[in-house]
């Protein structure tokens, strides 16, 4: 029996709706990185891009445990001289919520193009609301 290799043009992609409301942000975003990996397939390679369309809504109200609400810091640079900035969650979630939890997942996800190709199948929305009827996603449990 040979080794089965998924090929990308024959993937199977569902469209997934999570909530994150009350979700603890790490635990959430590595099972998310999971699913769009495609780790959960049975037809999962490596070096191609098995995973499936997330739709995460209620980004606004995930969670983090003890004083990380306050005391974790988000840094990026602007690519000036002098020029990095720094934002507490409290700060992230009230400027751009959906910020946080594409952060959380990026990172999770391999380097480079195919990690690229992964993280644009996550939908991350602030609210309760999405633009994705038309696709049908299924409501996932996490």
């Amino acid at each position: 029996m040979k080794t089965f290799t998924a090929k990308p043009e024959t993937v199977k992609r569902d469209w997934y709706v999570v909530d994150a409301s009350g979700k603890t942000l790490g635990r959430l975003a590595t099972e998310l990185a999971r699913r769009l990996r495609g780790k959960h397939k049975a037809e999962y390679t490596p070096h191609v891009d098995t995973g499936d369309y997330i739709i995460v809504l209620n980004a606004e109200k995930v969670a983090v445990t003890g004083n990380k609400r306050s005391d974790k810091i988000y840094y990026h640079h602007t690519g000036h001289i002098g020029g990095i900035k720094q934002a507490t969650f409290e700060e992230m979630i009230a400027r751009r919520p959906e910020r946080v939890i594409e952060i959380a997942v990026k990172g999770m996800l391999p380097k480079g193009p195919l990690g690229r190709a992964m993280y644009r199948k996550l939908k991350v929305y602030a609210g309760n609301e999405h633009n994705h009827a038309a696709q049908q996603p299924q409501v996932l449990d996490i």
